[in-house]
């Protein structure tokens, strides 16, 4: 019994017209036979099974026609019988293969043989198979030959990677390169095949057998002969091919896709269950999905992509495919083919490849949102669909309701404006109630250069009523211990709030800027302040870190340390030049640092039973001075509102003094001060350095 010939060899084509999808290779040799513009070498290169090594033959073919040098091949001369596609071949043409004829031995023998004319042909024929096989030293060889052939001498190269060519032999060469068959051409050429097969065969089966060969033809007429051959009465069906080739069946992907749709992660482990229960690949049903991924992207982005061409599915399986995708937006569709495009990529070479694919769809069930920008944008994605279906989504349309009984319904209710410097005042609800008289809120930090957004007209108009009682005075809630300094050339404000506004008068939705409020924000972001000092420098944070700031007056902020050493170290060293960095670098604001020295009030006192004198307690800070106590004998200014600031003021002015002449060595005390030889030196040590006598020891 005779053995049959594999498809690809009983159906290869013998013209340029039989080649199947390289119309842009084909037409332009046709023309160059017909017109007699033959070049001495050509190559060709593309995928495996497009048709590369039959055009050769076909070219020798062509060329060495009787009627020729032709594109159409009379097929009854003596070239044209012996090159056929099932001929015996002919002396003229050789055939080699580089991958076993790669070494410069072989390109010499070949230099050797190409002198002679050929036997009974027109041209002496060279057809040289996967030419990137070639040794650098072959092609080296074979450069000069074929630069200047024989004029009976042609080359023709054929390879799946030109880039491993030399140039130098490209360069000597016309390069044509074949490109992947595309699905629906393929498929008609199968169905041309099964009619002179005589084998009856669904399209749906056609096209999955296409698809399988990756637009190979080659390939795909492999996998039809291996169909073929153990086809039964009924011919090739879909369910037939889908069971012979592995491949997922469309129920289980549509389960799938539905599944992934609902979010559920128990349905995709099902399906997983499914899959693997029924002797499938993982790794081939993750493809599988993968390309049903991308139908359903491409039916989201046209509805009509089968009548375009761009999909190659039966009538009945579009129509489901575009109701999935309605189901799924473009931005679901999207990071699920991300996901399952990585999934693949992890599950190669992997040893439990089931554990992955259930991994892959636990990823995939996460709720979007929870991953990155993509899923993000996959959750705004289903917000939207369900807001155009109708479906009003968790948090769509709902508003924003604050009890009555809460500050933000009176500031909602009636918007206020926050008192500058005496000259704003509280608005009233009728009845004489002011609104805000509770504790007031921090201010916002922002940018200083940032303007604050103005409300709309009217936003301050109160509702007409009976002319309100005088209203009464708002508390103000108890200030800090360091918060009485008041801004320089600022009138002092009357303990009683001021007159209500009129309404017809709008108020000013930006308060001016004051240092009480300058003072709040730098308090509030102390922490922060402290954080930023101390990633530029320990030392300094070491100093500050037991600080508070006083008041802001003048560009001026004054910081209250506890430790009198502390306050001389910052300032002769330059560590309040790092925290004004450090507040331009959190808060934009640009002061100047003044340091105070404040013992701490909280420290308890010397123990009884102490030898020596008691300690005195610490003076309060000289006003000319940074971090020096008052000489003895003086008393420090007390009685008006203005000391603290007057203290501030002539604290930075003699900061500013210190920066200018040379600090003194810590070792070399001034011959003025009157620490030097102290009285008492238990004193100096616990007003100094904040020490605490704890008796004294008998040795004897």
């Amino acid at each position: 019994m005779p053995v049959a010939l594999a498809l690809y060899r009983t159906y290869r084509p013998g013209s340029l017209a039989d080649v199947v999808g390289q119309e842009h290779v084909t037409g332009p040799l046709a023309r160059a036979l017909t017109a007699g513009r033959i070049h001495h070498a050509y190559l060709l290169s593309g995928p495996r099974g497009c048709g590369k090594t039959s055009t050769a033959r076909i070219l020798a073919r062509s060329l060495n026609c009787e009627a020729g040098p032709t594109p159409t091949p009379c097929g009854t001369c003596r070239s044209c019988v012996e090159l056929a596609p099932n001929g015996p071949g002919s002396m003229d043409v050789v055939e080699m293969d580089a991958a076993t004829h790669r070494g410069v031995d072989d390109a010499r023998d070949l230099r050797e043989k190409a002198v002679y004319a050929p036997a009974a042909s027109r041209f002496r024929v060279y057809i040289i198979d996967e030419a990137h096989q070639l040794t650098s030293d072959a092609a080296n060889a074979l450069l000069k030959l074929v630069e200047e052939p024989p004029a009976h001498l042609r080359f023709i190269f054929a390879t799946t990677e030109p880039d491993k060519i030399i140039p130098t032999i490209r360069s000597r060469t016309f390069h044509y390169g074949f490109r992947l068959v595309p699905t629906r051409v393929l498929a008609d050429h199968l169905a041309v095949i099964c009619r002179a097969e005589e084998v009856s065969a669904e399209p749906a089966a056609l096209a999955l057998i296409a698809r399988a060969g990756g637009g190979s033809v080659r390939d795909s007429l492999s996998v039809l002969g291996q169909l073929v051959a153990g086809v039964g009465p009924e011919g090739l069906t879909h369910a037939e091919v889908v069971s012979a080739l592995g491949v997922t069946d469309v129920a289980v992907l549509d389960d799938f896709v539905s599944a992934l749709a609902n979010r559920s992660t128990a349905d995709l482990l099902t399906v997983v269950d499914r899959v693997v229960s029924a002797g499938h690949d993982p790794r081939r049903f993750v493809g599988d999905v993968l390309d049903r991924l991308r139908d359903l992207i491409v039916l989201q982005a046209d509805p009509d992509a089968v009548e375009h061409g761009l999909l190659d599915l039966p009538p009945d399986l579009a129509d489901t495919l575009v109701s999935q995708a309605a189901d799924l937006g473009l931005a679901e569709l999207s990071q699920a083919a991300d996901l399952v495009s990585a999934g693949m990529g992890d599950m190669r070479g992997a040893t439990a490849p089931r554990l992955q694919l259930e991994l892959l769809c636990a990823r995939l069930a996460l709720p979007s949102g929870s991953l990155g920008v993509s899923d993000l944008l996959a959750r705004v994605d289903r917000l939207e669909r369900a807001l155009a279906a109708g479906v009003p989504a968790q948090g769509a349309g709902a508003q924003a309701h604050t009890p009555p009984d809460t500050p933000d319904a009176a500031q909602g209710a009636v918007t206020s404006t926050p008192p500058s410097s005496g000259s704003a005042s509280l608005p009233e609800l009728p009845g004489g109630r002011a609104v805000g008289g509770g504790p007031p809120r921090p201010p916002a930090l922002r940018n200083p250069g940032q303007r604050s957004q103005r409300p709309p007209a009217g936003a301050n108009a109160l509702p007409p009523g009976p002319s309100p009682s005088p209203p009464a005075p708002v508390e103000a809630p108890p200030a800090p211990a360091h918060a009485h300094a008041q801004a320089p050339n600022e009138p002092s404000q009357p303990a009683t709030t001021p007159a209500p506004r009129e309404p017809s008068k709008p108020a000013s939705s930006t308060p001016a800027s004051t240092g009480t409020s300058d003072l709040a924000r730098v308090r509030a972001a102390w922490p922060t302040v402290l954080d930023r000092l101390a990633a530029g420098s320990r030392v300094a944070w070491t100093l500050f870190h037991a600080a508070q700031p006083v008041s802001v007056s003048d560009s001026v902020l004054a910081v209250a340390v506890t430790e009198a050493g502390n306050a001389r170290a910052i300032t002769g060293r330059g560590y309040d030049e790092r925290l004004r960095q450090a507040l331009i670098d959190v808060l934009g604001l640009d002061v100047s640092i003044d340091v105070l020295h404040e013992p701490d009030p909280a420290r308890p006192p010397a123990r009884s039973g102490v030898a020596g004198p008691a300690p005195a307690p610490a003076p309060a800070p000289e006003t000319g001075g940074v971090g020096r106590t008052p000489r003895p004998g003086t008393t420090p200014p007390a009685g008006d509102e203005g000391s603290r600031a007057e203290q501030v003021r002539a604290a930075s002015a003699g900061s500013r003094r210190a920066q200018t002449t040379a600090a003194e060595p810590d070792d070399e005390p001034s011959p003025d001060d009157p620490d030097v030889a102290p009285a008492d030196p238990v004193a100096l040590i616990t007003r100094e350095l904040g020490g605490r006598p704890i008796g004294r020891i008998d040795h004897t």
